[in-house]
């Protein structure tokens, strides 16, 4: 699944494609995706012109004068930059066409969305619910002490509560932890302030990381130039169990948390 960097490479890859250019077309040729797409997007975004391309956790926000769609890439999207007259493939469900290019979505597993909103798109249902951002200066190590204190709930579920905190994904969650030596399953309620000023510190430094590099690369991950990202290469225990942990040697763990893999070095992380 594409995950926050990702979105925002995603995001940074289109932006200067796109902002200041005019919608002439939008072409939703399945509109079956994890919601359905509104029969108002092509209507209200044709003839619009994206001032901004933004990003709000994992949704990326193309925003205009009366309105914003507000895309989302699921399990196994990806958009990409491609002529106006480059033929669709079975799996590209839109297109939104700035006269000779357009930005196209491609899902094959069809859980990305796209919606169109005319109010401030803060408000919107899927939006407004979203806690504070992982690389913003409000996320630090108090917010986290502060809204853990008498949680007993695991502290990787508690960081990937998109509620609490916008957008940290599951790998990136094991990478953080591992960084911070802290272990996947311990309560969220048992960690120290320093140890979450530490912890919001590495979280801010492997999403940075990930950026920088393009993303992670998922079998199913193309950026906004079509090309995969090249972050998997630099991970520390994601998708390494059984492998020695890079600092002690010790064989890297896999258990099941709330139905997803986590990775953690038994002897780094307590």
């Amino acid at each position: 699944m594409p995950e926050l960097p990702e979105v925002e490479t995603t995001c940074r890859g289109i932006a200067p494609h796109i902002t200041g250019q005019r919608v002439s077309r939008v072409i939703v040729r399945n509109p079956h995706l994890r919601w359905l797409v509104t029969k108002r997007l092509e209507k209200e975004l044709t003839g619009q012109t994206i001032h901004s391309v933004t990003r709000r956790a994992k949704y990326l926000l193309l925003n205009t004068d009366t309105g914003t769609a507000i895309l989302h890439l699921g399990m196994s999207g990806s958009l990409k930059i491609i002529t106006a007259t480059e033929p669709p493939g079975k799996h590209d469900h839109v297109d939104i066409v700035f006269g000779r290019s357009s930005l196209r979505l491609t899902d094959p597993r069809r859980f990305g969305s796209v919606h169109w909103t005319r109010r401030p798109v803060m408000q919107h249902r899927l939006i407004r619910p979203l806690g504070c951002e992982p690389l913003s200066e409000e996320f630090n190590g108090d917010y986290l002490y502060l809204r853990s204190r008498q949680r007993r709930v695991a502290v990787k579920q508690f960081i990937m509560n998109s509620h609490l905190v916008a957008g940290i994904g599951n790998i990136y969650a094991s990478e953080a932890l591992y960084m911070a030596g802290i272990h996947p399953k311990r309560a969220a309620g048992k960690i120290s302030r320093n140890k979450y000023r530490l912890l919001a510190e590495v979280i801010k430094e492997v999403l940075n990381d990930a950026i920088g590099q393009g993303g992670t690369t998922l079998r199913d991950f193309v950026n906004g130039e079509g090309k995969p990202g090249y972050f998997r290469q630099h991970l520390n225990v994601y998708g390494k169990a059984g492998e020695p942990c890079i600092s002690c040697r010790v064989p890297i763990r896999e258990i099941r948390q709330g139905q997803r893999s986590s990775f953690y070095c038994p002897k780094c992380q307590k």
